[in-house]
Order: structure tokens, then sequence, then C-alpha cells
């Protein structure tokens, strides 16, 4: 009978031992796994803080090549500057620290492009103000007509960018001329409702009619800025030119562009000069040959990862002095 009860007890014990055994191994890989989880995220983070810094880096160095060429090529911006060479994927083997030993190549590339933000069109000339400006409202339905688009959308289009623009009213009983002390007759009201600014082309999706899809052809076309801006004839596409000049083709415009790739514009007298049959209704405000805002494209690709982004950048007005500037206004991740 103690026979028996020794080899239950024993029994109890291996199986106790093999339980505790099971929920050991349990324990210790649960913490493995954590702690693998905890390299991976720590590994991620480092490894997004690297790319950041690498496209700061990068849209650093573009600001420098674009207050260099302000300074070096007056008041023409063109496709034949190095700002518009187009950067391939670079790989980073010798400046970015991975996580490779020394006998592996890094998988770091960048790659870029310094992008003419005037020469597409700037969907904030649409409005001034909060008032509709009619001719540009014909100039967009124009560029949308030339993307095989519905034309009538340039309307919504419109109306909803003034909706989001600072109303001017002219003050009772005055003209809008400037009084005898130099202060503008005209004061400044908020709609009622007051809308979020237009910041970007994809704001277009809360207007009917607009989907993804023509976001992704129309991103190449246009763009949102500051105020007002001309088309810089320089860097434009046809469809672009074609709708900035009413009574103009898009085959006419690609002759145009075609006359630039060969000799750029090096003034908006020199363009006219060598189309004037064709620009009777150009005004001085449409078109011009120099440059203010720029995007800037990065993209970093590391191992398993990528991290694409854009930037625009401000060029100060006072092109050829010393005092040269540029500012980065934004920048998104794509």
């Amino acid at each position: 009978m103690k026979s028996k009860n020794t080899r239950q007890q024993r029994g109890v014990a291996v199986i106790t031992a093999l339980l505790l055994t099971t929920l050991a191994i349990t324990i210790v890989a649960s913490l493995f796994w954590q702690q693998q989880v905890q390299v991976r995220s720590i590994e991620n983070q480092r490894m997004q803080l690297q790319k950041k810094w690498i496209l700061r880096g990068a849209i650093d160095w573009a600001r420098l090549i674009l207050r260099e060429d302000g300074k070096q090529s007056a008041n023409v911006d063109h496709l034949g500057e190095p700002w518009a060479v187009k950067l391939a994927d670079t790989r980073l083997d010798q400046y970015v620290e991975n996580a490779k030993t020394e006998n592996e190549d890094s998988d770091a590339t960048l790659s870029g492009q310094v992008v003419d933000a005037q020469g597409m069109y700037n969907l904030n000339n649409l409005a001034t103000d909060g008032n509709v400006d009619a001719r540009e409202v014909a100039v967009f339905s124009r560029l949308l007509v030339n993307l095989r688009f519905d034309g009538q959308l340039a309307e919504a289009v419109a109306d909803m960018v003034a909706r989001t623009q600072t109303r001017a009213i002219a003050a009772p009983g005055s003209s809008s001329a400037e009084t005898g002390a130099g202060k503008s007759t005209s004061d400044f009201s908020q709609p009622e409702v007051q809308f979020l600014r237009f910041t970007q082309v994809d704001d277009l999706l809360a207007i009917n009619g607009f989907t993804p899809e023509m976001m992704e052809r129309l991103k190449g076309f246009v763009t949102v800025l500051p105020g007002k801006t001309s088309i810089n004839v320089n860097t434009t596409f046809a469809e672009v030119l074609a709708a900035r000049i009413d009574g103009l083709s898009v085959g006419d415009a690609a002759a145009m562009i075609a006359s630039r790739d060969r000799a750029y514009f090096r003034t908006v007298a020199e363009f006219k000069s060598r189309f004037e049959d064709r620009l009777k209704t150009l005004t001085d405000k449409d078109v011009d040959v120099a440059t203010k805002y720029f995007i800037v494209n990065g993209k970093v690709k590391m191992n398993r990862s990528a991290l694409d982004v854009s930037a625009l950048i401000e060029r100060a007005d006072n092109i050829g002095s010393t005092a040269m500037t540029t500012t980065v206004l934004w920048v998104r991740e794509n």
C-alpha cells in the first residue's frame, strides 16, 4: 500500500515538474517575444528618425541651390538650371548607419526633384478677398477641359475657394479709392460660417464631382499657393498654357513649349515677341519668366520601409541680392 502511494506521489511530482517547466518556458518565450517586439519598435523609430533627418538635409540642400540660383540667374527660371535636375535613386552607404555589419551594403537610397510650383495653375487665383474672379474661373474651366474633365466644376471650386477667404467690404458711403490719410476705405469681415482654407489639391475631394482618380491627374497641373501667382512660361505645361491664354489651342501651346525647350524665354516681352499673333488676350499678370514658389519632392528608402515627403519653398523677391532667402512654408508626408 505504501509503495503504491509512493508511486502516485512521484507521478504527481513529475507532472508538477513538467507543468512548472512548461510554464517557465512559456514565460521566458513571452519575455523574449516582448523584447523582440520592443527591439523592432526601437529599430523602426530609429530608422524613421534617420529618414526624416535625411529628408530634412535634402530640403536644406534644395534651399541652398535655389538661393544660389536666385543670386546668379537674375529674374529668370527655366528647366535648364541646376535646381531642375532630377535626383535618381542614390545609395547612402557611406552616410547612413542602419544596423548592417561592416561587410554588408546599406539599402538606404535617396531620390527627389525640385518642381516649379508656378508652372502649375494656382487654385487661389480663383478668388480674391472672398470674391470670385470670373476670368480665372474661365481659365480653370479650360484647364479641366484640356485634361478631359468637366469644365463646369470650375465654378464650384471657385465658390468654395471664395468662401474660405476673408471677404473685403467697402465702407458705407465711400469709394474704393484710398483716403487722404493713405488708408483704404475697404474693410474685411469673416463669413458667418468660416470654412477651412484650401491648402492642397486633395481638398477638392470635398466638392461633388471630384474623385481620387481625378486627383492623381490634377496634381501634375494644379497646386495651391499663398495668394495669386502668374504662370512661368519657362516651366509650365501645354495644357496649363493653353488654359491661361484664351483662344490658344493645346497644339499651339505645345509648339511654344518646343520653342522654349530650344531657347528659354529671358523676358515676358521676348515671349510675346515670338508669338505675338497668338497672344492677343494675354495680360502682364498672366505669365512670368521667374518663380517665387518651388515644391521639393523627396523619398528615402531604407531596408523594408520608405518615407515620401513634399515641401513648399518660398524664395524671396529680392532676386540677385546677397540677402536672398528661402523659407519652408510647409512639409507634408505623401
